[in-house]
């Protein structure tokens, strides 16, 4: 290791620390060798939309088990519970979904009447992505949440909430923002039945 009087400045002045994503985290302090990338202050129309439901949206048809058998006979899923009426009954008092298919009733379909363009997911993502005017983006993490099973018959509604934006920040990929977004369902009986929280790094690469 170069225990130099020179490269021990630089160490002294880089301070080192760990972001969400188990990625290090520079601070140059007085380094010339360094310089972190310009990130404007996030905009007034950025912070208004933290904690406002957006993109209100219901599924195309009520929830139907030909779906499901689809999704399990491709993991090799045998569950009774998911096959068998008569045991869901048993147990659950009626056919249920498995709780990990909770993103696949809101897939679009490649083409539906009178829509026109492509639908695009995860919309509040791509509308911060946009105003922050950050090029690139990845998801940092991903947490689900399960409440009440999806029954067969049930018609979903979801909408999408942006919970923070972080300050700036300095990872390998480059500097930008981490944010975070929510997309909460419930079901046509108004029951939480589930959310997915997503955390976004967007940035510009040094």
């Amino acid at each position: 290791m170069d225990n130099s009087p020179q490269n021990r400045n630089l160490l002294d002045d880089t301070r080192v620390r760990y972001d969400a994503i188990d990625q290090p985290v520079f601070d140059i302090a007085r380094s010339n060798t360094v310089m972190p990338l310009q990130i404007p202050e996030i905009p007034p129309e950025a912070t208004a939309l933290i904690g406002k439901p957006q993109y209100e949206e219901e599924t195309e048809f009520p929830i139907e088990m030909s779906y499901v058998w689809n999704t399990c006979a491709a993991v090799q899923n045998a569950n009774p519970l998911y096959w068998d009426p008569k045991v869901a009954e048993e147990i659950t008092h009626g056919q249920i979904t498995p709780p990990t298919m909770l993103s696949v009733w809101f897939r679009p379909h490649h083409w539906s009447p009178g829509v026109v363009g492509d639908k695009k997911p995860m919309r509040a993502h791509f509308d911060i992505k946009e105003i922050l005017g950050l090029p690139e983006a990845i998801v940092a993490s991903n947490e689900t949440i399960f409440g009440e099973p999806v029954r067969l018959g049930d018609t979903l509604f979801t909408h999408q909430v942006i919970k923070s934006i972080s300050e700036v920040k300095t990872t390998k990929l480059g500097t930008g923002r981490f944010w975070v977004v929510d997309v909460e369902t419930v079901n046509e009986r108004r029951e939480h039945v589930g959310s997915d929280i997503y955390s976004f790094f967007g940035y510009k690469r040094a």
